[in-house]
């Protein structure tokens, strides 16, 4: 997957990222957030900017809540 560095990846774009691994890889949302942690980020929270991080977090937050 392409990304584009220059924006700020939405809460909208994690949720599908991890539906998909979800789907296709483990039904255990903590082991897809970290293969998407570690895929996207490189297991680090800078990798893409603080604002990216956080949504990445909501993201996950949203999911474990079922919202």
């Amino acid at each position: 997957m392409i990304i584009n560095r220059g924006g700020t990846l939405g809460v909208t774009y994690f949720k599908s990222y991890f539906e998909l691994i979800l789907s296709s890889r483990t039904s255990d949302l903590d082991e897809a957030k970290k293969i998407v942690f570690q895929r996207l980020f490189n297991n680090n929270p800078r990798q893409l900017g603080n604002e990216t991080y956080q949504q990445f977090l909501q993201a996950y937050n949203n999911l474990a809540n079922n919202e």
